[in-house]
């Protein structure tokens, strides 16, 4: 039976491979695989060895396609698809259930990554992978290589456990408990569900586990880049330990909770041997490949060159562009001012946040000053145009010819240190307060303003003083500091405020031309949304429920 079994799975894993090599994998995580192996002969091909060291990296996601083939910001109120149908008016209205998730792939997504991982820490325990390493070669006068494939193979055993760490980190963000399942021969599906908690607890299990055995950066092994380091094993910690104290999942504010969550950003910012820092340019950090080599990026997903993005979010009136994501003026009104008001641009004198992200009527984009008003090239009155008057920005190339097939890397940025920084003042806040630092070298505001001063030292100073006005403070951060990046709607969701923030509707901006070819913005509602006390979590999907015998409990109201 194990022998019937090592070959299902072998052949499922392959199966990821070759989706992973269909999508365009990067050679770092080279998937391909000679499709004439059987579940024995793996033992005796070192080649594949490593592949299945990669396989666990297939099933990971970026962020640029998750909703729509595009960014899920849509479902929350930081922006408004302009497509009338679309995935994300699933998430707007309320309507997600057991047979209708656009976004339940990433359940079966997260368990092949789990399943991966488990495969290949199967098939290299005992020694195995120790004695592939060794055959068939003369470990004397070879022996730096084979040093060096030791080194590998043992890196890539404790980045098997930060991955299956990482998969069930998003799996309970979205669903809650779910099935822990450790053997490669176990179907997720015929698991019942742990707790929570259970599954927190096998997070940071997995991670202080091989958190020894991890390296701190590929400087070493450059061909490497994209895998999971130290860092990027504490970030996964410091994110589930901070949902975790949240109050979706924290309902009787367990302090200790926001302890843990604290000390754990700590453990990452303290670290003198990661050595993260912000970008020197918030707008340029998030464009083409600097993320790859910013002292802010702790993980990031690599990505080929495409135009998907600027095809999928320039304004219709960019030949090529569709709209696509467009921000909400709910977002952007919540950007501080700088300096003294304009009621004759709304968008000048704003935190630099605001222009680095979003398109304004007036700015210059695409070669060309973006005019909204009636008549002008990019009238709102347009079929597919903006319907809240203003379009994305961040994550874009500006001016990329679409018509001559132009394109540009995209890499999705998963963890970066201001994240980490804003992790440490909310949980430091909700453990000791905002200027408390329980003997660590940062309070939470301390950090929160490190943050801040890299966006603009002309912000206005936070004189929040209390715990309760300093975690408003923190909540504003993250929503500006992070938007777009995929953190708005599950931040709504652990704070228990989505309930009342995705309930109101989401605004933009009616654009008309003034005397003297200025503008005057009058603020309309685009669209009313809808939150259900049961999308606190995701609906498990009816097949999986079933295939399971009912033992995958569904979450309540679905």
């Amino acid at each position: 039976m194990e022998h019937i079994m090592k070959n299902l799975i072998f052949r499922a894993i392959l199966a990821i491979l070759c989706v992973g090599t269909m999508e365009g994998c990067d050679d770092f995580l080279d998937t391909s695989l000679d499709q004439n192996e059987t579940g024995e002969s793996i033992e005796t091909t070192l080649g594949t060895l490593w592949k299945f060291g990669n396989a666990f990296y297939t099933p990971i996601t970026d962020g640029y396609t998750v909703l729509d083939s595009n960014l899920f910001a849509a479902a929350s109120d930081e922006a408004q698809q302009t497509k009338a149908l679309c995935d994300a008016s699933y998430f707007n209205q309320g309507v997600i259930n057991a047979n209708l998730n656009p976004i339940s792939n990433l359940y079966t997504d997260c368990y092949e990554g789990i399943r991966a991982a488990n495969f290949f820490l199967d098939y290299t325990a005992d020694g195995k992978g120790e004695y592939m390493i060794g055959m068939n070669r003369d470990t004397i006068n070879d022996r730096p290589n084979y040093e060096r494939d030791l080194a590998s193979l043992h890196y890539y055993q404790a980045e098997a456990h930060v991955a299956r760490a990482y998969y069930y980190s998003e799996l309970i963000k979205q669903y809650g408990g779910v099935p822990i399942v450790e053997s490669p021969y176990a179907d997720g599906q015929f698991v019942s569900r742990s707790s929570y908690d259970e599954v927190v607890d096998y997070i940071v299990s997995e991670i202080d586990n091989c958190k020894d055995r991890l390296a701190v950066d590929w400087n070493d092994y450059t061909e490497r880049n994209g895998r999971f380091t130290l860092g990027a094993a504490l970030a996964i910690k410091s994110r589930t330990l901070l949902y975790a104290a949240s109050l979706r999942n924290n309902p009787d504010g367990d302090l200790a909770k926001w302890e843990a969550a604290a000390a754990a950003a700590y453990d990452l910012i303290s670290n003198s041997e990661l050595n993260y820092s912000l970008d020197s340019d918030y707008g340029s950090y998030f464009v083409g490949n600097r993320s790859l080599s910013s002292p802010e990026t702790i993980y990031v997903v690599r990505r080929g060159m495409s135009n998907d993005m600027e095809k999928n979010n320039y304004p219709i009136a960019t030949q090529g562009g569709a709209s696509g994501v467009t921000p909400t003026h709910n977002l952007v009104k919540a950007y501080e001012w700088i300096g003294e008001v304009d009621p004759a641009n709304p968008y000048a004198n704003r935190d630099p946040r605001l222009e680095a992200s979003i398109v304004t009527n007036g700015s210059t984009w695409n070669g060309r000053t973006i005019d909204q008003s009636a008549g002008a090239m990019d009238d709102m009155a347009q079929p597919n145009a903006s319907r809240t008057g203003y379009y994305l920005k961040k994550f874009l190339t500006d001016n990329l010819n679409l018509t001559q097939g132009a394109t540009a890397q995209h890499n999705w940025v998963v963890f970066r240190y201001a994240e980490i920084l804003l992790n440490y003042a909310e949980a430091m806040n909700e453990a000791y307060g905002p200027d408390d630092n329980n003997g660590y070298t940062l309070t939470a505001r301390e950090a929160l303003q490190i943050v801040r001063d890299r966006a603009s030292m002309l912000l206005p100073e936070v004189t929040a003083e209390n715990k309760d006005d300093f975690r408003e403070a923190v909540r504003h951060e993250r929503r500006i500091e992070l938007a777009f990046e995929d953190h708005r709607y599950w931040d709504l969701l652990r704070w228990k405020d989505a309930m009342e923030v995705l309930n109101e509707p989401v605004y933009g901006v009616k654009v008309a031309k003034t005397d003297g070819n200025g503008w005057s913005y009058e603020e309309v509602e685009v669209a009313k949304r809808t939150f259900l006390e049961r999308n606190y979590y995701m609906p498990f999907s009816r097949s999986e429920v079933e295939n399971s015998n009912h033992t995958l409990e569904q979450n309540p109201g679905y």
